[in-house]
């Protein structure tokens, strides 16, 4: 059942989006991370959903699937500043910093610096 949807309606994607974004506030990422995986799986080719997953996966120490994820991203839309700036800040966190460098360099070109 959603937050969102009439009793006994089915949820939408928008449904699911909304609730993901809400727990996602309340910083229950784990939460968040599994309604916005189905999201990802349904619609991959959303950038939306794909980078509030990564997120969710950063906030909670997921970090592989987070770098999964943005690379993604990147590869998909390679001027989402954002990504390159969240990949970047991701690889840092897993103590990759040369590599983080390339990515930061790229953000920072693209706007997110």
């Amino acid at each position: 059942m959603s937050l969102f949807a009439e009793p006994g309606a089915e949820e939408t994607t928008a449904d699911v989006w909304r609730r993901a974004a809400v727990y996602f506030e309340a910083k229950d990422y784990t939460t968040a991370a599994r309604l916005l995986g189905g999201i990802v799986a349904d619609h991959p080719e959303l950038t939306g959903p794909r980078l509030l997953l990564a997120r969710s996966y950063y906030h909670s120490a997921q970090l592989g699937r987070a770098e999964e994820q943005l690379r993604e991203l990147v590869d998909r839309n390679p001027v989402e500043s954002y990504a390159h700036l969240m990949l970047a800040r991701t690889l840092e966190r897993q103590g990759r910093g040369e590599e983080a460098a390339r990515w930061h360099r790229l953000a920072e070109v693209l706007g997110a610096g």
